[in-house]
């Protein structure tokens, strides 16, 4: 059964993996303990952040939408990424989208794209897969993406300020359209196993309590003047996605719709205590982005 219990177990058994102590780990799953503490599941959606913004729109003074709450769907008709992207959901995959108040500075709230690749990623790994972070979230093993991620800001009927996540895993997804041959892979497709979605779902949420969570005691040591938190001029989270990324050396094409306008090649040296992309010309010279996206280029 999926519950909010099950989620918060599973985080806390996951967190004995890690070199924090004892005290650290419990203020961590606190702070992202409201993580699912309501799941919605549907057969059948347009999109599932649509459906959140209705329960937003429908909240009143004595009946809020929770932080933390999730809207599932067994398949998607409508969705989309960036730039109004198509993103392949039939039945098969897993597909959600999370609400989660903003109460973060705007210096660690552009940070949460990173604590939602990070437990992606995670997520995938747990099945013996060796996925990759490319900058700032997608999810990929070997070039082809396994995990999408959309992040977009709604503000309520109260300017209420909430960060609304779409989460897109390939799991039992076999066949892709052709556009999306080259570019797209699925967890049955690298492990050769039937994937059981309710036990995906579990434990997506429960990295993301984790890897939220990690972000508010962030943000906590931050103000405290804590900033280099584990002796390697980076923040926690950063640090962790470092560990799992593959863009630092790559040769890359910048734009903000690189599709269809990239602005300059470059390569990808490392990223700042904010998450920005510190990239060198040809020229030498470097320069760091904020937003956009990238695209590697092989063989460079």
């Amino acid at each position: 059964m999926l519950s909010h219990s099950s989620i918060c177990r599973l985080a806390r058994e996951s967190s004995q993996t890690t070199v924090y102590g004892t005290e650290t780990i419990e203020r961590i799953l606190r702070y992202g303990a409201p993580m699912g503490c309501r799941v919605e599941h549907h057969p059948r959606l347009s999109r599932c952040m649509d459906r959140l913004r209705s329960l937003v729109d429908q909240q009143s003074a004595n009946s809020s939408i929770a932080t933390g709450t999730v809207v599932r769907a067994d398949e998607l008709s409508n969705s989309s990424g960036r730039f109004d992207r198509r993103w392949h959901a039939p039945s098969g995959g897993l597909y959600l989208a999370l609400l989660w108040a903003d109460t973060f500075l705007p210096e660690f709230s552009r940070l949460l794209p990173f604590a939602t690749g990070i437990a992606c990623c995670e997520t995938v790994n747990a099945f013996g897969v060796n996925a990759g972070l490319k900058w700032v979230n997608d999810v990929h093993v070997q070039g082809e993406k396994v995990a999408g991620i959309l992040s977009e800001m709604l503000i309520g009927p109260d300017d209420e300020r909430f960060h609304l996540i779409g989460i897109g895993i390939n799991a039992n997804n076999t066949i892709f359209p052709e556009e999306l041959q080259a570019k797209a892979t699925g967890l049955r497709l690298l492990t050769g196993q039937q994937v059981d979605l309710d036990e995906l779902c579990r434990l997506l949420l429960a990295r993301l309590q984790w890897n939220f969570g990690l972000l508010c005691y962030v943000e906590e040591q931050g103000l405290a003047g804590i900033q280099d938190q584990g002796g390697q001029g980076k923040n926690l989270l950063l640090q962790r996605f470092l560990e799992l990324s593959d863009t630092p050396g790559k040769m890359v094409q910048y734009g903000y719709d690189v599709q269809k306008k990239p602005l300059y090649r470059a390569v990808a040296r490392d990223i700042d205590p904010e998450g920005g992309l510190i990239m060198e010309l040809e020229d030498g010279t470097l320069v760091t982005e904020y937003s956009g996206e990238i695209l590697y280029l092989d063989g460079e």
